[in-house]
């Protein structure tokens, strides 16, 4: 017999709301606007950078630009500074010019919604795809990161080395309606709760159908 993931889900979201943090940041700025390309955006700048870091620096460059066409009117200058200090902000930079272009002369302007259309803009990989597709056109994907990953295995659903294992393993198992969910709740709780090193078993929500793979010290 599989999980009950309509009830480890309550669990989770329950013991999420209880610890009243902040939503990821690429949810955060989804939030404030109903627009895939400030997701696409959104989401590369937040690659190897913090969410309060994410946030700023999303918020200063739409201040400035929210269009591919009025990206392209900001020098790679201005924009560097807008999301600075967001980790590799020059090579971001760079590569939202770079997709900026691509969208005005390949699809009108729009954040094209197909993954293999979005794996060929510069500096997008998967989880940026899938992220995009998720929150910027609520399309059912499994986006994982290395929360998404390591929870997963942890709590014994799947048995992975890589992320990109874990996307496909997690298809074969878990239910379309708790694709696009997925990725917001499993990353909080993953802040919260269920952390890399030494995980808060002792409150967790779902410590009684977990495995605690690879759990060496909880508290």
């Amino acid at each position: 017999m599989g999980p009950d993931w309509d009830d480890i889900f309550a669990r989770m979201e329950k013991a999420v709301r209880a610890q009243g943090k902040n939503l990821p940041s690429v949810s955060t700025i989804a939030r404030e606007a109903d627009d895939p390309f400030r997701v696409l955006v959104s989401t590369m700048i937040s690659l190897r950078t913090k969410d309060e870091v994410t946030v700023a620096a999303s918020r200063r460059l739409f201040s400035l630009a929210d269009t591919p066409q009025a990206m392209l009117a900001c020098s790679q200058t201005e924009i560097e500074k807008a999301i600075y200090p967001a980790g590799f902000y020059r090579i971001k930079a760079a590569n939202i010019l770079s997709i900026s272009k691509i969208l005005i002369a390949t699809y009108g302007g729009l954040v094209p919604s197909n993954r293999e259309s979005l794996l060929k803009l510069p500096g997008v990989g998967v989880k940026t795809a899938n992220l995009t597709l998720n929150l910027g056109f609520r399309i059912d994907a499994i986006c994982v990161d290395t929360h998404v990953h390591r929870i997963s295995n942890r709590m014994g659903w799947i048995e992975t080395k890589k992320p990109e294992e874990s996307e496909l393993a997690l298809e074969k198992i878990m239910p379309r309606r708790f694709w696009i969910p997925l990725n917001e709740l499993l990353v909080t709780f993953g802040q919260q709760i269920c952390k890399p090193i030494s995980p808060y078993c002792s409150i967790c929500p779902v410590s009684d159908v977990c495995e605690k793979r690879s759990v060496e010290r909880s508290r």
